[in-house]
C-alpha cells in the first residue's frame, strides 16, 4: 500500500509518525512510503536518512494526501494555515487516517464529523484497548512513558532546591517529597524516575492493584478509603466517582498535600472528564516553590486552577499545565510512536489491502468513522448525545 507521512503541523509539535527505521520495515514488507520533505527535523531524523531508509521524499504534504492510500500522523488533523485549507480537505474518500483522534473530545466533534462527510476512515491510537495481545500496538501507554519521565524533570527544574539528599560542609539538605496521584503508566514511570532521582515517593490511586504497583517501586502508597467495588470498572481502569466519593478522596489527600514538594497529576478516567482532586484551598497549604505537574489537562486537569497549556504561579506554587509533554522528548517518543505504528500497520494490512475485521476487539476499538459517512466509535456517540 501507498502510506503517507506529512509533516506535523500542530504548534511545537516536534515528533513524525515515522523514523528511518520504521519507513525502512515498511519498504521492506513492500509498501511505498511517501514522506514529507522536512518533517522528521524535529526530532533529530533527517531527510537523507529516509531516503537512505527507501521512502520517496515529496515537497508539502498535498501530494501526499492526494497520492497516499494511509496517513499516519501523530496528532489530529488541523486547519493548515499555510496553505489555508483543513488537513481533511486534502483527504479523499476511502482513505485511512491513523492517528491520536481523541473522537470523544468535544473541541474534536466537529472535525470527527467533516472526518466522516469526507469519508475518510479515521482509526484512533487512543481506542487501543489495554489488552496483552495488543500491548506492541499501543502508543498511548508509550507516549504515558514519556510523559511520566519528562513531567519529573520538568518539577525538579522548577525546584528552587535539590530533590536528592545532600550532605554538604555546612550541613544535610533534606530529599523531596513527591506524590504521584494516579498510578497508570505515567505514574509509574514518575515514581521511577523520582525514586532514580533521589526523592521519598508517595502514591495514590482508588485502585488497589495500583497501589501494590507503585509501592513495589518503592513508594509509600496512601489509603484513600475509596472501596474496591466502587474504585475498580472491567479491565482495571478507575471508575467514575460519586460526589460524595471524590469529596472525601480530596479531605484525604488535604492532610498529605501540604507536607509535599512535588505533586504529580495523572489520575483518568477513560471517557471522563478528568476528576479535580487537588482544589485550590489544597495548593493554597502548600509548601511556597512547591511543583504541581498537572499531565492530566488534555483531560481537563486534577488540579482546579492548572491553566491548560501553560507554566504559572499560583499561591507561591508553580502548576505546569503543558500539554504535550511527550513532544518535549521528540527522538525517544518518535521512536516509540513509530514502533507502535508500524506493528498497527502490519496487524490491520492482509495480502496488501487494509482488512477491518470489526469482530475483532482491537480493530472495533479503534475505528471512528466510515468510508460510508458513519461514527461508529461508541464514546464518540455517547458524547455527542448520538448514542442509541
Amino acid at each position: 500500500m501507498i502510506i503517507g507521512v506529512p509533516k506535523e503541523i500542530m504548534h511545537d509539535e516536534a515528533r513524525v509518525a515515522a523514523s528511518p527505521e520504521a519507513v525502512k520495515q515498511y519498504v521492506a514488507d513492500g509498501h511505498t512510503v511517501l514522506f514529507e520533505r522536512g518533517a522528521g527535523e524535529g526530532a533529530a531524523y533527517h531527510d537523507e536518512d529516509y531516503q537512505a531508509a527507501g521512502a520517496e521524499l515529496i515537497q508539502g504534504p498535498e501530494e501526499i494526501y492526494r497520492r497516499a492510500e494511509i496517513i499516519i500522523k501523530v496528532k489530529e488533523p488541523l486547519f493548515n494555515e499555510q496553505l489555508g485549507k483543513h488537513e481533511i480537505d486534502m483527504m479523499h474518500k476511502g482513505q485511512y487516517l491513523i492517528t491520536f483522534i481523541h473522537p470523544a473530545s468535544p473541541v474534536n466533534h466537529d472535525m470527527v464529523r467533516k472526518m466522516a462527510a469526507q469519508g475518510v476512515v479515521g482509526l484512533t491510537l487512543d481506542g487501543v484497548p489495554r489488552i496483552s495481545r495488543a500491548q506492541n500496538l499501543d502508543a498511548l501507554t508509550s507516549m504515558s512513558t514519556c510523559a511520566g519521565y519528562k513531567g519529573i524533570l520538568m518539577a525538579a527544574n522548577d525546584l528552587s532546591f535539590f530533590m536528592p539528599q545532600m550532605f554538604t560542609a555546612v550541613g544535610k539538605i533534606e530529599p523531596a517529597k513527591v506524590l504521584v496521584i494516579g498510578v497508570g503508566v505515567a505514574g509509574l514511570q514518575a515514581l521511577a524516575t523520582a525514586r532514580r532521582l533521589g526523592c521519598i515517593t508517595y502514591a495514590a490511586d482508588i485502585r488497589p492493584a495500583a497501589s501494590e504497583q507503585a509501592t513495589s517501586l518503592g513508594a509509600k502508597p496512601i489509603d484513600l478509603g475509596i472501596p474496591a467495588d466502587k474504585a475498580v470498572a472491567p479491565g482495571g481502569y478507575a471508575l467514575h466517582l460519586s460526589p460524595e466519593l471524590l469529596e472525601h478522596e480530596r479531605q484525604v489527600l488535604a492532610e498529605h498535600v501540604k507536607d509535599m514538594d512535588v505533586i504529580f497529576c495523572s489520575a483518568l478516567v477513560p471517557g471522563k472528564i478528568a476528576p479535580v482532586v487537588i482544589t485550590e484551598e489544597m495548593v493554597q497549604s502548600m509548601k511556597p516553590g512547591s511543583v504541581i505537574v498537572d499531565i492530566a489537562i488534555d483531560q481537563g486537569g486534577n488540579c482546579a486552577i492548572t491553566t491548560p497549556g501553560e507554566r504559572d504561579v499560583k499561591h507561591h506554587v508553580v502548576i505546569e499545565g503543558i500539554k504535550n509533554i511527550p513532544g518535549m522528548l521528540p527522538q525517544s517518543a518518535t521512536w516509540m510512536f513509530s514502533q507502535n505504528m508500524y506493528n498497527l500497520v502490519k496487524y490491520l494490512v492482509k495480502d496488501g489491502k487494509m482488512h477491518l475485521d470489526m469482530s475483532d476487539q482491537i480493530t472495533s476499538s479503534i475505528v471512528v468513522t466510515t468510508e460510508a459517512g458513519e461514527i461508529i466509535h461508541e464514546g464518540t456517540l455517547e458524547a455527542m448525545g448520538l448514542k442509541k
